[in-house]
This record gives C-alpha cells, sequence and structure tokens, in this order.
C-alpha cells in the first residue's frame, strides 16, 4: 500500500506562490493517477488537479490557469505549483491516487492565503 506525506503549505498573501509536494513510499506509485485534493472548514473534499500516472492532467476551473501539477516517477514524488493564490484558496492540501484511496491518507498540509 502506497502512503503520502505532503509538505510546502504556510501562509502566503493573496498573489502570491506556492509549491507543494508529495512524496510517496512504495513502488508501485508510478502505475498511480494522481490527485491533489484541497478540504475548507465545513467544506466537502474536492479535487484541484488530477495527473495520469503518463503525465496528462485535468484541473478544477476554479484553478485553471493558476494551477500545475506534475510528477517525477523515479522519485515517487508529485508536485502542485500554486501562482496568483486567492483567500478561497485557503484549505488543508492532500495528495492521494485518483480516485481516492482511504487507506493512503497523508497528513496534508495547511495552505492559507491571507493578507
Amino acid at each position: 500500500q502506497v502512503q503520502f506525506v505532503e509538505s510546502g503549505g504556510g501562509l502566503v498573501q493573496p498573489g502570491g506562490s506556492l509549491r507543494l509536494s508529495c512524496a510517496a513510499s512504495g513502488s508501485i506509485f508510478s502505475i498511480y493517477a494522481m490527485g491533489w485534493y484541497r478540504q475548507a472548514p465545513g467544506k466537502q473534499r474536492e479535487l484541484v488537479a488530477r495527473i495520469t500516472r503518463l503525465g496528462s492532467t485535468n484541473y478544477a476551473d476554479s484553478v485553471k490557469g493558476r494551477f500545475t501539477t506534475s510528477r517525477d516517477n523515479a522519485k515517487r514524488t508529485v508536485y502542485l505549483q500554486m501562482n496568483s493564490l486567492k483567500p478561497e484558496d485557503t484549505a488543508v492540501y492532500y495528495c492521494n491516487a485518483d480516485p481516492w484511496d482511504a487507506g493512503s491518507v497523508g497528513q496534508g498540509t495547511q495552505v492559507t492565503v491571507s493578507s
């Protein structure tokens, strides 16, 4: 079973940027389609970015043009570059397989966008 460890979150002003990383354990990581999810207080978890094992990407409309996901299968790592951040991007961000694997949930990384 694969486990995920997210990092790179923090406090940033509106318009700023952050780069999240997700390190995966397990040698079968490369076969997974991966997703970046976020959950804000009182809201449901949402998938904001998805990347297939071959690198094709999809984005939620709310982040399209601002967020970019990539992966390095050799390093078993997935990235989320977030630019032009908005207060509504504030949430805990998780990486996980797509579809979500409840057995492989990491601790998440908090992103707070505030002036």
